[in-house]
């Protein structure tokens, strides 16, 4: 019964290998166009091309060179906004901070002296409008994040530069604001 069954598997097997394999002339090329990102295709090298370049989303294909002008004054945008927004919720989340306390330590001073030293630290509550708000931009970041990459690898040299452009930019006008904390107690040996 056992070898039955597996005859008749096989048998199966066989005739449905069979049915789906097309004659010769029924063949059809998977050959790459030239320029080898074509339908279907994409470029694994950095290319400087402006026709059947997919943006994202499956219907947003750059096809001329007014639409990559476009697409990378967009993708520069974004990535200066992505820049910003990283910025922004380190701001916020400053603002935000609440339940500060005050701990105080001995730390040994020059001359065998001991000094007081004085830290504050700060928190926040979870079931906050500021910590969901964070959690809402928070969400943004990742998605842009994300889009960016993609962006980044589709392998458009065009569209890359414009990554790397908006970012640096966006780094250069939100960054300034950015706090820079310095601990004066730290000592190098």
């Amino acid at each position: 019964a056992f070898l039955n069954i597996s005859a008749v598997k096989m048998s199966h097997m066989n005739h449905s290998m069979m049915t789906t394999t097309h004659p010769p002339e029924h063949h059809h090329s998977t050959a790459a166009p030239a320029h080898g990102h074509g339908a279907g295709m994409m470029a694994m090298t950095f290319h400087f091309s402006y026709e059947n370049v997919p943006l994202l989303f499956s219907g947003l294909t750059i096809n001329s060179p007014g639409e990559m002008a476009g697409a990378f004054v967009g993708v520069f945008f974004l990535a200066m906004f992505y820049e910003g927004l990283k910025i922004a919720r380190e701001c916020l989340l400053r603002k935000s901070q609440v339940s500060i306390r005050y701990n105080s330590m001995p730390v040994p001073g020059p001359n065998g002296t001991i000094l007081m030293e004085t830290h504050k630290t700060v928190g926040q509550q979870m079931l906050s409008f500021p910590h969901l708000l964070q959690t809402v931009l928070h969400i943004i970041q990742v998605v842009v994040s994300y889009f960016l990459m993609l962006i980044f690898m589709t392998y458009n040299g065009f569209l890359c530069i414009a990554v790397a452009a908006g970012a640096g930019t966006g780094y250069f006008f939100f960054s300034w604001k950015k706090a820079v904390v310095v601990d004066i107690t730290e000592h190098c040996h």
